[in-house]
């Protein structure tokens, strides 16, 4: 089998909003093609946003609750979304999850949203929780999106997502590397939320902001942005280690100051690897202001995609790893993750 039509599920750190997308993926001549036929992305309701951004402090009870309840939401979304698109060819559903906990140094990852609740309301092949077993391998179970940069997008130089945090996936002496750079929207969000604003629109709040360089330089100085070794983020890192220097200053400078130190660490990645163009996707590809520091800082070229991948790429890309564990074929690189091997991960029901 050639040709696979899936359904790809992403739910960020920053809560955007649930991402669908509906795609047909062809493998000619050992090389994948994809079609992205359907997208939607969902909003949370107050009531959803509230509990995934609590999900953190829950009970061990209470939370296996919400992964049960968590995941009967996807399944009526997903019923939901066939049922609008009149959708009738479906070989998978493949489902991220949403992150809870991510501490791999202890061996654990956690995405909510059991695969076995989204199957009792669609019949299909489900494929959830491909984080785990990597973490077991050894690995940072992230960044795990590398793959489908290797397979999809490889006529780029390297590939950054711009989400709660920013990501980067390129290749070196035949190998495809990947790693967390710093946090991003999980944080601008946070400050522009100050304003009754879900996002700072284009960057234009941090645009008239300062920058507090007591804080800049503080920032800059966190021990994770020395390690050279594959690494990955998670809320904990952001609530141990960034919140804290942010509290001496007015959200707008603050919103300020953070874009300075996020395009600062971007730009020194992008020179130290020499990058000549970048496609950059993610929510965070429509903050001008961010982009323009980042420009600002560095000589690459950086290329905006259509609405649709910076939008879906993730969701694109996790349909795809549902297709590759279908197939048996490893879906997650070690050279990305710091696993012991390249292996094929997800739970197939």
């Amino acid at each position: 089998m050639n040709s696979y039509f899936a359904i790809g599920l992403m739910s960020g750190t920053s809560l955007d909003g649930l991402d669908i997308c509906y795609a047909k993926f062809s493998l000619k001549n050992n090389h994948w093609d994809f079609d992205l036929l359907k997208t939607v992305t969902i909003p949370y309701s107050e009531v959803w946003n509230k509990k995934l951004s609590s999900a953190i402090d829950l009970s061990a009870s209470n939370l296996l609750a919400l992964n049960a309840e968590y995941g009967f939401y996807l399944g009526d979304k997903i019923q939901d979304f066939i049922s609008k698109n009149n959708i009738a060819k479906i070989d998978l559903i493949a489902s991220h999850g949403h992150t809870v906990h991510h501490q791999p140094q202890k061996k654990f990852t956690y995405q909510i949203g059991d695969g076995r609740a989204i199957k009792t309301k669609n019949n299909f092949p489900i494929v959830y929780d491909f984080r785990s077993q990597d973490v077991l391998l050894g690995g940072n179970g992230a960044p795990l999106v590398p793959i489908g940069d290797e397979l999809l997008f490889s006529e780029f130089d390297a590939c950054l997502n711009l989400g709660g945090f920013s990501n980067i996936s390129l290749k070196r002496h035949g190998k495809r590397l990947a790693f967390d750079i710093c946090p991003v929207n999980i944080v601008l969000n946070y400050f522009a939320e100050k304003f009754n604003q879900k996002f700072d629109d284009k960057g234009n709040i941090a645009r008239n902001g300062i920058i507090n360089k007591e804080i800049l330089f503080q920032l800059n100085q966190i021990e994770f942005y020395k390690k050279t070794e594959a690494k990955s983020l998670g809320f904990e890192f952001v609530q141990k280690e960034i919140f804290p220097f942010l509290k001496e200053d007015s959200a707008e400078n603050i919103l300020t100051t953070f874009t300075e130190h996020a395009a600062e660490k971007i730009a020194e990645i992008l020179h130290q690897f020499k990058i000549k163009n970048i496609l950059v996707t993610g929510g965070g590809a429509y903050n001008q202001f961010l982009l323009e520091k980042i420009e600002e800082k560095t000589n690459t070229k950086i290329v905006i995609p259509k609405n649709e991948i910076i939008e879906y790429k993730e969701a694109l890309i996790f349909a795809l790893m549902g297709v590759l564990r279908l197939r048996g074929e490893n879906n997650i690189l070690s050279s990305a993750t710091g696993s012991l091997q390249d292996h094929c991960s997800g739970i197939l029901i």
